[in-house]
């Protein structure tokens, strides 16, 4: 079943979404001991960052071996999908 330019729209915004959890929490681990409580999983261990940008990258590289996308812009993808590819080693 093909998805409608609706679900099109939602999944790119969740790839997004996505993107900006990979570099939120790339960015929190970068500050070290820096990190406040206003940085997202400042509580999280090295390890636990790893695996929640895991879990974030698996589901872009999902999404975007789909083949029905239309003309979205996924340079922010892209660039997140390196970075975490780059972060989890």
């Amino acid at each position: 079943m093909a998805r409608t330019a609706e679900e099109i729209t939602q999944a790119h915004k969740g790839c997004l979404d996505g993107a900006d959890t990979i570099n939120v929490v790339i960015a929190t681990h970068a500050k070290g001991s820096d990190a406040t409580d206003a940085d997202f999983g400042h509580d999280m261990t090295h390890d636990e960052k790893k695996a929640r940008v895991t879990r974030s990258v698996g589901y872009l590289k999902y999404q975007k071996a789909l083949t029905d996308w239309t003309s979205e812009d996924f340079t922010v993808i892209d660039a997140a999908i390196s970075s975490a590819d780059t972060f989890t080693g």
